[in-house]
């Protein structure tokens, strides 16, 4: 993921990229981090963050950038169908890797090597269909409407579930009442919880600092 984001005008696509090198940072991250008799949760709390944000885009990608594909693009709903199916196949991923976190037994004789392995795999590929549904979005759309769909792919990320539901719909009005009521629970447990869920990317139109906001792996890009 060496990519370098589109320039300032294209804010849709820089806002992609740049979440998704937050992610990958996350990532790597929690794959170094490995429980111990010490701290038999260690890996749990390394791999939250990845697993909350992770989970969030997801669910705001479909939320954000599937209509907007089916409205403005030529064979939008074939992609969307696409972008849902690839999104079904990192959540069963990412599944997988917390049960795998939990101890749980349906999953023991998975190696963390082959976990790891299947989500690096399954996110990359969600990150190359979603960039291409992105830039070609960007040649659809004007600045504002850029933008605005920036922002909206932001603000929906606040409000979406930070756990992944591979098996729940991921569009339309069954999609948006899954995902009111996946987010409430989901409230309730990172509550009880003490989770921690990080701030989702804010859309920025520079570049200036994102190589340092990157490596904090929590950026608050200015408005």
């Amino acid at each position: 993921m060496n990519e370098s984001p589109h320039t300032g005008a294209d804010v849709l696509a820089d806002t992609v990229i740049s979440t998704y090198a937050v992610l990958h940072a996350r990532m790597r991250s929690a794959e170094a981090s490995r429980p111990t008799r010490e701290r038999p949760r260690a890996a749990l709390s390394a791999a939250d963050p990845f697993l909350a944000s992770t989970s969030r885009h997801v669910s705001a990608a479909n939320a954000v950038l599937a209509p907007a594909a089916r409205h403005h693009l030529e064979q939008g709903g074939e992609r969307v169908h696409e972008l849902a199916l690839q999104s079904k196949r990192l959540e069963v991923a990412l599944t997988e890797l917390k049960a795998k976190l939990y101890g749980s037994t349906w999953v023991v004789r998975r190696s963390w090597t082959g976990i790891w392995d299947e989500v690096e795999r399954e996110l990359a590929a969600l990150r190359t269909m979603e960039l291409r549904l992105a830039r070609d979005l960007s040649a659809a759309l004007d600045d504002a409407q850029r933008g605005g769909l920036a922002e909206q792919l932001y603000r929906t990320e606040k409000r979406v579930p930070t756990r992944p539901h591979p098996y729940l719909p991921h569009h339309g009005l069954a999609g948006r009442l899954a995902r009111r009521i996946a987010l409430q629970v989901d409230r309730f447990w990172d509550t009880a919880e003490g989770r921690m869920v990080p701030e989702p990317v804010r859309p920025h139109r520079g570049r200036e600092g994102l190589i340092a906001q990157y490596l904090l792996a929590d950026p608050h890009f200015p408005g």
